[in-house]
């Protein structure tokens, strides 16, 4: 039974994948038909990060070839804009601010709090791929120092013991949804 459900999130894991690759070609294939790939080339790179969590060389190719455009000129980019990432994420992106504000009240605290909870470095995945860790150098919130974002959410007047309440809710109700 435990092989069977084994195989069954695989194949779930399958038709996910499809699914984004078919909007991933079908957004291709739009901005194609619309011409102007130079100017399309960011939101198209937007559009790749935002359904596979980072730029792939596969993705970079599928690229390429669709818009017959060098693959050199989409590696300037990507290596270029820090906000595109080479390396899968975790479902949680974790971004402690490190800015001086946070710093000075205590973000370095926070963060290495982090890494031992995590049991990984900073810009590292955990091995589930639920967690990165990033480190920022101000998210623009210094009235609430000090803050750390996941994903979209920014987390406030942190201390160790609010973030291990935070992680602790996040893998609960993660684990609790993929055991459902």
């Amino acid at each position: 039974m435990e092989n069977l459900t084994k195989n069954e999130d695989k194949n779930l894991n399958l038709v996910e994948a499809d699914k984004k690759k078919e909007e991933f070609i079908n957004y291709l294939e739009e901005k194609r038909k619309l011409g102007y790939y130079n100017s399309a080339l960011m939101s198209i790179l937007h559009k790749a990060q935002e359904l596979y969590g980072y730029i792939s060389p596969e993705v970079i190719n599928e690229i390429s070839l669709r818009l017959g455009m060098p693959t050199a000129k989409i590696w300037g980019i990507v290596t270029f804009y820090h906000y595109f990432t080479l390396k899968p994420r975790g479902k949680y992106v974790i971004s402690v601010c490190l800015g001086t504000a946070c710093y000075v009240k205590g973000s370095k605290r926070i963060l290495n709090k982090l890494k031992e909870l995590l049991k990984i470095e900073l810009n590292q995945t955990t091995p589930d791929g639920l967690f990165t860790i990033e480190a920022k150098y101000c998210l623009g919130c210094c009235g609430l120092a000090p803050v750390m974002m996941i994903n979209n959410k920014v987390y406030e007047k942190l201390t160790t013991k609010k973030l291990i309440e935070i992680i602790e809710t996040l893998k609960s109700s993660y684990y609790k949804t993929t055991k459902a």
